[in-house]
């Protein structure tokens, strides 16, 4: 059995069911159902025809729960009776999912899940591993997403930069439990793009192919972090990066810029240098400067600040972070990074070590404690 095709018939199938008279929620929960059903049944007889076969059997399921609550509560059904005969319908719904799970009201933590679950068709279960939670806590925190969008249409406008968020937050996840998140963001982020026509929608899977190309170099043995000037960069697939680079620029010749294509452009500008010293520095720099302006993120912010210190030197680098809020995250971090390649060893170390003790995983804690005692080893005679 095709696990990915049958993840790829999801939206589909709840659309179909939507459209008979389900509410979100129900045809969500009665299409999770028949998948776990799938999943039990297709390896021994697949069907020939798996969307129809799905449809069948969420729509059963549906109307076995609506005629059970409506026994319950006293209340009709909207819709009664066997799914209609003849073919199911082509029309697909997968865009209009995407809006109504990454609505505007939704928490972050709640959309992803969301999306995940009625876009991506991995289960609870799936899910819960991958965000290392317990399953009765993201069946709940999906339950109460439903439940929040439950009066809305499913043709209701929804907001595109939002489900971009919410796509570029499952692929940072990464990878965890038996779903990779980062090839599961990429394989939804490639769908959005052949049912959109926005640059911006292609600048994210730019970004998102040549962030992936550098994977497996990212780490070292024992989950070890390996900072980009010390990755090796022979381990990069140059497919992804090809295909990446090819998406921005079709993006960026089309004059609408968004933070997904700059930052895409700054992944670009790392994927094409053999080194750091080989790296375009002062056009990084010019492409944090438009990022900026689009965004006024105080990341960005930080980041430009590393950026002008290798294109211009660490005193010009310093003179940037001073506009930065020293309470960001890795500030410390960036600032020892900066005394060091400017000969203040002494207070780069202790910066090491104080940025190493508010990090916020294992691995980056592990690679500021050591960089605190390589600079430490520096300074003894």
């Amino acid at each position: 059995m095709n696990s990915s095709l049958l993840r790829e018939l999801v939206p589909a199938v709840i659309g179909v069911l939507v459209r008979r008279g389900a509410d979100f929620a129900s045809a969500e929960d009665a299409v999770q159902e028949a998948l776990i059903r799938a999943l039990e049944t297709w390896s021994d007889d697949p069907p020939r025809d798996p969307k129809g076969w799905l449809v069948t059997v969420a729509w059963r399921r549906f109307l076995d729960a609506a005629r059970a609550d409506a026994s319950r509560r006293g209340r009709e059904l909207a819709v009664e009776g066997e799914p209609p005969a003849g073919p199911v319908p082509a029309t697909d719904d997968t865009l209009r999912l995407y809006f109504l799970c990454a609505h505007p009201s939704l928490p972050p933590a709640s959309a992803v899940a969301l999306t995940l679950r009625a876009v991506g068709g991995l289960t609870t279960r799936q899910i819960a591993a991958a965000y290392l939670v317990p399953e009765p806590t993201m069946a709940q925190r999906i339950s109460r997403a439903k439940r929040r969008i439950a009066g809305l249409r499913l043709d209701q406008p929804g907001d595109l930069g939002t489900v971009l968020r919410v796509l570029y937050l499952v692929f940072n996840e990464g990878y965890g439990g038996d779903v990779d998140l980062a090839a599961e963001a990429l394989r939804l982020t490639r769908q959005l793009v052949a049912l959109t026509d926005e640059p911006e929608v292609a600048g994210l899977l730019a970004l998102m192919l040549l962030h992936h190309a550098r994977r497996t170099s990212r780490t070292g043995p024992g989950g070890r972090l390996v900072p980009l000037a010390e990755q090796d960069r022979s381990r990069w697939d140059t497919g992804l990066i090809t295909e990446g680079v090819a998406i921005l620029q079709a993006a960026l010749v089309r004059d609408r810029l968004g933070e997904y294509q700059a930052q895409a452009a700054i992944a670009a500008l790392h994927a094409d240098a053999r080194s750091t010293s080989e790296t375009d520095w002062v056009q990084i720099v010019e492409w944090y400067d438009e990022l900026l302006r689009l965004t006024g993120s105080p990341v960005v912010r930080l980041n430009r600040a590393v950026a002008v210190g290798e294109a211009d030197g660490p005193q010009a680098g310093l003179a940037a972070l001073a506009e930065v809020n020293h309470d960001l995250p890795r500030y410390a971090a960036v600032r020892a990074y900066l005394l060091e390649r400017a000969g203040d060893l002494e207070l780069a170390a202790e910066l090491y070590a104080e940025a190493s003790r508010a990090a916020t995983s294992v691995p980056e804690r592990d690679h500021l404690t050591r960089e605190a005692a390589r600079v430490r080893q520096l300074l003894r005679p």
